[in-house]
């Protein structure tokens, strides 16, 4: 299936780049990042297992065994402090 990912703060300044559109194999958010993950590189440091990642799909905040859709927008991103 096609997935649109974004990335934000940290985690695009580490990956270098806001967005890309993959063809996956996953089915969740959680079998998604580890398949960017798996890529090495950036996308590994960026979204390894024990750094705090946040992940919504389609603008919502999400658990990591949401399903994923043909066309969903995923989104990366550091947890939000605010003051």
């Amino acid at each position: 299936m096609k997935v649109d990912i974004r990335y934000f703060a940290s985690v695009r300044e580490a990956i270098g780049s806001d967005g890309e559109t993959v063809q996956t194999q996953a089915t969740s958010l959680g079998e998604l990042r580890d398949e960017l993950i798996a890529r090495g590189g950036v996308h590994a440091t960026a979204l390894m297992r024990g750094r705090p990642v946040r992940m919504a799909l389609d603008q919502v905040m999400r658990p990591e065994d949401m399903a994923l859709s043909d066309g969903c927008e995923v989104a990366f991103f550091p947890p939000v402090t605010g003051g």
